[in-house]
């Protein structure tokens, strides 16, 4: 099954919609910079808060590249 395929699926379960293609774009960015600033592990949790957070995607990436830059000197 093609990721397309299994995300539609997983949507139509849940009862949720599946992301568009720009928000796809967004979340695979945002779990991109949480799993190369930390562990991997960090990518599929980071996503899951931002869920819950109900922020706009572009927001929460922008703060993700706050945290992997680290604090301000």
């Amino acid at each position: 099954m093609r990721a397309d395929e299994w995300i539609s699926s997983f949507a139509a379960r849940i009862g949720a919609e599946a992301p568009s293609a720009d928000e796809a774009d967004e979340i695979l960015g945002l779990a991109g910079i949480a799993a190369h600033a930390s562990e991997r592990i960090a990518a599929p949790l980071a996503c899951w808060m931002a869920g819950r957070a109900g922020r706009p995607l572009g927001d929460l990436r922008q703060m993700a590249e706050e945290v992997r830059r680290g604090p301000e000197p």
